[in-house]
């Protein structure tokens, strides 16, 4: 054999063998996402009722959303055991398995770390860097570094480390070092993946209203810190979740999956997939969508600041502002802007038969229907989104509170109209973070897996 015969078999014996490597990376993965109601969550209490878990997750909507603003620093606003979905990575060399929160409304990926100045109790080993060969702090001018938005950053110049520090809407907070390390995402379609050199944040200073179940939260918003953005091309800028309306009683399965195959490739008009764009606003942490109207049974009802015509101050014609709503995982009611709500809620309460309006005990959901021992009419609702109408199943736009009463799953808000998950459940939500737009596809959620 010659030298350069030799050199092309070497060549190619070495493409072979890396191929599964890098190919990886190009495929779908699919995580399985725990609703903390469900019984595979740790938090699950067999002795509380539905109605108990229902309320509660509806309370913390309630308190996510009154501070989920554009208007104030991207994480201050949120409440620390906000979120509904927890999921499991691995991170470090050897790899250290951590639960966090899974959550669209945050960017930076966090955990808590040892050495600990102060931690919450945790279930779960705290992770150890000096454990791991592959740790490596941020810099005070890093790219990473420079990401992070003016209230969280800040920087320990004597040892030229980068530092970060949060505090949340129930004043709660995570203080620590930037860094970087090997995430390793654990998959039900494939071999783990690993995704070296990955931003986060080794959080030794932690404290107020965090579980014990919890080691912290997995970031997968827009910006540019969020883990979602960090893999970017090594998941195609591409991911989706399917989350099961059984999630909270039954042991329905919802999932995250990351990568070119986690959405339909070519969504078409005459297929069950419709896709409404992206709008980009600031801050970037939020998938921000443009709602344009509600219909109720027959009834449309523009939305405002749907991208349609209005007048200015001076009596002209101006474009609305598109992006008038944040699609988020992590609230489970649906927020519409109050003003529209008046009229929303009445064109619910006529298209609603064999049941009488009553008012909900906890108080909690303005538009409430009891039908004794018979059946309910619920009108069919659609969310006209641009481009893309999603009609909604009774299940996502109403929830069952007792035997005989159901509420519609969406209030009113003065703050930032939110989309929530109660919604969403049961569809296919993809995004496609290259062409800018998200995808729904109605399916089966429970058996995702």
């Amino acid at each position: 054999m010659t030298a350069q015969t030799f050199l092309c078999c070497f060549l190619l014996a070495m493409i072979i063998f890396l191929a599964p490597t890098s190919s990886a990376h190009r495929k779908n993965l699919t995580v399985e996402l725990i609703h903390r109601d469900s019984p595979h969550s740790p938090l699950y209490n067999p002795l509380h009722t539905v109605s108990d878990r229902l309320n509660a997750a509806f309370r913390r909507s309630i308190t996510r959303s009154r501070h989920f603003s554009t208007k104030t620093d991207l994480q201050s606003g949120l409440i620390a055991n906000g979120g509904e979905y927890f999921m499991a990575i691995l991170i470090g060399t050897p790899p250290s398995k951590v639960l966090a929160i899974a959550d669209t409304g945050s960017d930076l990926t966090w955990v808590q770390c040892k050495p600990c100045q102060q931690c919450y109790k945790q279930n779960s080993p705290i992770f150890d860097k000096t454990q791991s060969s592959t740790y490596k702090t941020e810099s005070c001018d890093s790219k990473a570094c420079n990401a992070l938005s003016e209230n969280e950053e800040g920087c320990d110049e004597s040892r030229d480390i980068c530092k970060y520090r949060y505090s949340y809407g129930d004043e709660s907070f995570s203080k620590g070092d930037i860094a970087t390390e090997t995430v390793s995402i654990e998959s039900s379609s494939a071999s783990p993946v690993s995704f070296p050199g990955t931003v986060f944040g080794c959080g030794y200073n932690n404290g107020g209203t965090f579980e014990e179940t919890g080691s912290g939260i997995v970031g997968l918003g827009g910006g540019p810190l969020s883990l979602i953005s960090q893999l970017g091309s090594s998941i195609g800028k591409k991911f989706s979740y399917c989350l099961s309306h059984t999630s909270s009683t039954t042991n329905g399965t919802s999932v995250i999956n990351l990568g070119t195959n986690s959405i339909p490739s070519e969504p078409r008009k005459d297929s069950a997939v419709l896709t409404t764009p992206l709008v980009v606003k600031t801050p970037n942490t939020y998938y921000y969508l443009t709602l344009e109207a509600i219909t109720v049974g027959k009834n449309k009802l523009p939305y405002p600041g749907g991208g349609g015509y209005g007048l200015n101050d001076a009596g002209k014609s101006k474009k609305e502002t598109t992006g008038n709503i944040i699609i988020d995982s992590g609230t489970t009611l649906t927020l519409l802007e109050s003003g529209f709500y008046d009229d929303f809620g009445a064109a619910v309460e006529e298209s609603v038969t064999g049941a009488k309006p009553v008012s909900d005990p906890q108080g909690i959901l303005p538009h409430c229907f009891r039908a004794g021992d018979k059946s309910i009419g619920l009108p069919e609702i659609t969310m006209h989104f641009k481009e893309a109408d999603v009609k909604l199943s009774p299940i996502n736009a109403f929830v069952k509170m007792s035997e005989d009463m159901v509420c519609l799953s969406m209030i009113p808000t003065t703050e930032v109209a939110i989309y929530g998950n109660l919604v969403q459940m049961d569809f296919l939500v993809g995004y496609d973070l290259e062409t800018k737009v998200v995808s729904f596809q109605p399916m089966d959620c429970s058996g995702s897996l």
